[in-house]
């Protein structure tokens, strides 16, 4: 188990990423969160086995249509960062 944390930058926001995030993360069986922030980011933070994160990362390098990411910036942290009993649009 490990837990990644993932800013997601481009036109990410509007175009219905984090809908697209919480259904890839619940089909992957992860748990953790996602949100807007105020630079027009996305911020995903999962937790579970190695290969659904990168499953997720792809997703990610990809996104919904409308969507046009540029980056996605990849960070690991502490396991309890991403503790959650589910994964959560904020």
């Amino acid at each position: 188990m490990a837990a990644r944390r993932y800013l997601v930058h481009g036109r990410v926001q509007g175009v219905g990423f984090r809908w697209f995030v919480f259904r890839e993360a619940q089909r992957l069986g992860l748990r953790g969160f996602c949100g807007n922030l105020p630079d027009g980011t996305v911020e995903v933070v999962a937790d579970g086995e190695d290969a659904a994160l990168s499953q997720l990362e792809r997703s990610l390098e990809r996104g919904p249509p409308g969507a046009r990411v540029l980056r996605v910036e990849k960070l690991d942290v502490p396991h309890e960062v991403g503790v959650r009993k589910r994964f959560e649009i904020n």
